[in-house]
């Protein structure tokens, strides 16, 4: 299974629309176009138009990962995503935003997932993706992980993550559990190194703020 971009933005939009705004869903042809071309929660901003969208969920329905509904007087869309790929609410949401917004820190999928899922907190999505990356090929799950753990960019706290819908997102992505970050003591081990930086920049700007009243 490899989507391409057209079809990982309709997917995303249908799993995003279908959790936001049920009453709307699912969504016809033109309301589906407008969600993939939102120029906020999306990155990159796409133009796809409804012949790009059409194709895309063609190719989304062969693959059992999108559907039509059948009672609606007028053609509208769905996902299958849960069924397809037994997936559960905290896994879909961060799938969804990983499809609308490419590779994200565990810290950016916390904060962007308020909409979709209310994680309980950083080890609660850091569970999640250990999850989603853990999950080995065979008759339950065909494709394997789902997830991978991105080489940490220089300059960043935190490495981040990327679904695999659309094929390995970069050379060197880390798969194994061995080597993904634990969502216990290695991850308050992370925080706690957040905190210190975070109260030694207090500190400094106190002492700045200190020195500026005393020359007043």
């Amino acid at each position: 299974m490899t989507l391409t971009n057209d079809m990982c933005r309709v997917l995303g939009a249908l799993i995003e629309k279908e959790i936001t705004t049920p009453e709307n869903y699912p969504l016809s042809l033109n309301s589906l176009r407008n969600a993939c071309n939102q120029t906020t929660s999306r990155d990159p901003v796409m133009r796809l138009t409804e012949e790009d969208v059409r194709q895309a969920l063609d190719e989304l329905d062969a693959l059992g990962l999108a559907d039509s509904a059948h009672d609606a007087r007028v053609p509208k869309y769905e996902h299958r995503v849960r069924d397809r790929l037994k997936l559960r609410r905290d896994e879909v949401a961060v799938m969804c935003l990983l499809l609308l917004r490419g590779p994200q820190t565990p810290g950016e999928l916390r904060t962007r997932s308020e909409r979709l899922y209310s994680f309980d907190g950083p080890d609660a999505v850091l569970t999640t993706l250990q999850r989603l990356a853990g999950r080995g090929a065979g008759e339950e799950f065909p494709e394997g992980a789902l997830v991978v753990l991105l080489p940490r960019q220089a300059g960043s706290r935190e490495a981040r993550w990327a679904h695999t819908l659309a094929g390995a997102p970069e050379a060197g992505a880390v798969t194994t559990a061995a080597e993904i970050p634990g969502s216990g003591n290695a991850a308050r081990s992370v925080l706690a190194d957040d905190v210190a930086e975070l109260r030694e920049e207090v500190r400094l700007l106190r002492e700045r703020l200190d020195r500026l009243e005393g020359r007043n």
